[in-house]
């Protein structure tokens, strides 16, 4: 296990969550799977405690904690993207795997974890600063799914 990892909240479903982001995103997998040694509040001994995982590379923890907490837009991941292909890739996987959209390249998957599908187009443009900037922040504004040759179009003028 690494010194600092990420713990998510899961009712009862973290290995069904890590095994599908392990399907979509490189350099994740699914690292251990530990089970419950007695019952607890929302669990029976033989369950799955925690899973342990890794998604693009960032340590994580899956605890099927159960229903007392939810997740929220105060934590997400970011996933940057080279092309509108990957950003299409990841973006239709989460949505479509019972997800949801949001504005301005945010999403949710079915679990409640929010995520930013960001191409580097648009990071590179805020970066930049000034009339630019502007431009492509004003256009992220008006879209879900973050459209790259819009947000190229906007940093030309």
């Amino acid at each position: 296990m690494t010194k600092n990892t990420i713990c998510l909240w899961y009712n009862h479903d973290a290995e069904e969550a890590a095994r599908f982001y392990a399907t979509v995103f490189p350099d994740s997998e699914v690292t251990s799977i530990i089970r419950a040694p007695g019952d607890y509040p929302d669990g029976r001994e033989g369950d799955v405690l925690v899973v342990e995982f890794r998604v693009a590379g960032v340590a994580c923890i899956g605890l099927n904690g159960g229903p007392i907490f939810k997740h929220n837009e105060a934590f997400s991941f970011q996933i940057s993207t080279e092309d509108q292909e990957e950003t299409d890739r990841y973006w239709n996987a989460i949505v479509g795997n019972g997800g949801q959209e949001s504005e301005c390249g945010w999403c949710k998957d079915k679990w409640g974890i929010s995520w930013q599908i960001t191409p580097r187009v648009l990071t590179d443009a805020l970066a930049v600063g000034g009339a630019e900037a502007k431009r492509a922040f004003d256009t992220m504004m008006t879209m879900k799914k973050i459209d790259v040759a819009t947000i190229e179009a906007a940093r030309r003028g």
